[in-house]
């Protein structure tokens, strides 16, 4: 395995473990591909806002948030 490919699966897998930590266990609420996709893009969105707010702060998030 490349060097490259070693650290993006290591990136990649840190995420989906954040993630999987957060809902409490190893597998998706729903059934079914429309609502698995649904639960698992507020997961990441969710993911993505803790980010936003870890890295600029609650002042500057809201601010681009609210325009």
């Amino acid at each position: 395995m490349s060097e490259a490919m070693a650290v993006r699966r290591c990136t990649v897998e840190h995420l989906f473990g954040t993630i999987k930590g957060w809902m409490g266990a190893a597998h998706f609420r729903t059934r079914g591909l429309k609502n698995l996709s649904t639960e698992a893009s507020l997961a990441i969105l969710a993911y993505n806002i803790k980010r936003v707010i870890a890295i600029a702060g609650v002042a500057l998030t809201l601010k681009a948030i609210g325009g």
